[in-house]
């Protein structure tokens, strides 16, 4: 018997063991969706924080969850899963919403970059808003969307009490506006600012995280 098996087999044997146990795969169903603390996930799956803990840790070692810092409040650590996930996982969780609403506390350039994917990619009507809206969208925000064939022009900044309406789905892009926003029902993206480095390639890498996440989520959101 050939026990000499490849890492990428052991790696996939952890990753179906970790995902055979109920309240792991819950876990993982939850963050196809978005990212969470673990107080929340504890709280929507009814999970106590010694067995939650447990079952994270295992998600961890199998290189299915990672954990991120805050980048509002550094006491805060968000779950969420890793890019290297293996295809094919599809949440059971589905929305209904008459908008699919992209939130970031400046609504200069993840939120507008999110909502111009995902009205490429979705049904379903979009918007964007910001906590602390600026004045203009962010040149490098126009740059990446055109480069990869989406158009910001005439995009401006608008302040979330102005856009979001009953039975639109609020998706924040930022922990910043995620943890601004009122206490609700919405879904928590933490992707990195890209504004905060200023370079064409960490816009590019925010597109490509936006991109995907909306790959993941799209088929989830029906209309109303």
């Amino acid at each position: 018997m050939n026990t000499d098996w490849s890492p990428e087999l052991v790696a996939r044997a952890r990753v179906h063991a970790a995902l055979g146990e109920p309240a792991r795969l819950a876990i993982v169903d939850r963050l196809l969706l978005g990212d969470a603390s673990p107080g929340e996930i504890g709280g929507e799956l009814g999970l106590p924080s010694n067995l939650l803990a447990h079952h994270v840790k295992l998600l961890e070692q199998s290189g299915l969850v990672q954990r991120s810092r805050s980048e509002g409040d550094a006491r805060r650590t968000y779950l969420r899963l890793r890019t290297s996930a293996p295809p094919g996982l599809a949440s059971s969780d589905v929305r209904r919403a008459r908008r699919v609403v992209f939130v970031c506390s400046r609504n200069s350039a993840r939120s507008q970059l999110a909502a111009a994917l995902w009205a490429e990619r979705s049904a379903v009507p979009t918007a964007s808003a910001g906590t602390r809206p600026a004045d203009t969208v962010h040149p490098l925000a126009v740059a990446t969307a055109a480069a990869h064939g989406l158009s910001l022009k005439g995009a401006l900044p608008h302040h979330v009490e102005q856009v979001v309406q009953p039975d639109d789905l609020v998706v924040a892009v930022c922990d910043n506006a995620h943890e601004e926003l009122d206490p609700a029902d919405r879904l928590h993206w933490s992707v990195a600012d890209p504004a905060a480095v200023g370079t064409e390639d960490a816009f590019d890498a925010a597109f490509r995280e936006l991109a995907e996440r909306i790959d993941r989520v799209a088929p989830a959101v029906h209309p109303l």
